[in-house]
């Protein structure tokens, strides 16, 4: 089990880097963090959004669904996902991620606890 307080850090340092527009370093960052802890549904979802805004959409789209299947009730991650799809050009799985949105917005679960 990683040092929470060490993965904290280096997510933190990586939201630093993209919001200073330095994504490939934010990109980097948010690797060591999923690598650290596989688990990681923060990382997980703002790597893919990193890479989304690189152009790297295949992998963006497998980091979203990587964090859909840790969180699979989480509105954001859906959302993004079907973001991830749209600019991939792949309607059906973008309108069925942004489906799962729907449900989830209105107060469902896409997947019972």
């Amino acid at each position: 089990m990683p040092d929470p307080g060490a993965l904290q850090d280096l997510f933190d340092d990586a939201n630093g880097h993209l919001a200073l527009g330095e994504l490939d370093d934010a990109v980097e960052l948010y690797r060591k963090c999923v690598e650290l802890d596989p688990a990681f549904f923060d990382g997980w979802h703002a790597l893919g959004m990193a890479l989304l805004k690189t152009g790297h959409l295949k992998e963006a789209i497998g980091c979203g669904l990587q964090s859909v299947t840790l969180k699979p009730n989480d509105l954001l991650a859906w959302t993004s996902l079907s973001q991830m799809y749209v600019r991939d050009g792949n309607i059906p799985e973008a309108e069925a991620a942004k489906g799962n949105a729907r449900i989830l917005s209105l107060g469902g679960k896409v997947v019972r606890d």
